[in-house]
């Protein structure tokens, strides 16, 4: 069974990624509509731009990005100085730098389903709302957040399952410090580095299962939308 230590990774995991697939949800939604919709305008040319910075998580090495988060959070970092100016401390190696890096690092795995769900919805049933005087707003939340739902769907699951099994970014932003940031990842390595295995096992193994029935979930529910 899972000791204190554990449990409190445990628990310490699901907390964060919780906030960070929240956040992400809320701010991630009006980045992946004009994204997905901003096709005119003066800022239209800065879309692949914002798309490619938005993927770059993707293939960028954790340890890179952790690390260049940890210099900008540090002490003489433009992050680190600006939140002790304002008397917060730095964020690095507390929850908050962990959380920080974790909306960076999670960021495409919301974003991108939302882009991809926006941009299936097409132009015909904005068109129609506006045929019926429904304004921008209206339009948006009434018409295109409801037919965008699965995307909403994909982007939660797979932000909290991503985040939930962060390793390289939270290891170099947040140390390893039980109860503080120390994550289910960084226990199960501190499990294996001290040979117990069998605690790492029952970690690990309930990773391999949640993994599991996250992308099963995920194809079922894709697979009873699809057409006939």
């Amino acid at each position: 069974m899972l000791d204190a230590t554990s449990l409190a990774a445990v628990r310490l995991s699901i907390e964060l990624a919780l906030a960070t697939t929240c956040i992400l949800l809320v701010l991630g939604t009006p980045l992946a509509w004009w994204l997905a919709r901003g096709d005119a305008g003066a800022l239209a040319w800065l879309r692949t731009p914002v798309r490619t910075l938005v993927a770059m998580p993707l293939v960028l090495p954790p340890s890179v990005l952790g690390f260049y988060l940890l210099v900008m959070l540090g002490p003489q970092g433009p992050l680190g100085r600006l939140t002790q100016a304002l008397g917060w401390g730095t964020l690095a190696f507390s929850f908050w730098g962990l959380l920080l890096g974790s909306l960076v690092y999670s960021l495409p795995f919301v974003v991108q389903p939302l882009v991809n769900a926006f941009e299936a919805i097409g132009r015909r049933p904005l068109e129609a709302a506006a045929t019926l005087r429904a304004s921008p707003l209206d339009a948006f939340l009434h018409v295109a957040l409801p037919l965008a739902r699965p995307g909403y769907l994909t982007g939660a699951v797979m932000g909290f399952a991503h985040t939930l099994g962060e390793f390289g970014v939270v290891l170099m932003i947040g140390g390893n410090i039980p109860g503080q940031t120390r994550v289910i990842s960084v226990q199960i390595y501190d499990h294996v580095e001290a040979l117990e295995y069998t605690q790492a096992h029952w970690l690990a193994g309930g990773m391999l299962v949640f993994s599991f029935l996250v992308l099963l979930t995920l194809h079922l529910t894709q697979s009873r939308k699809a057409p006939a």
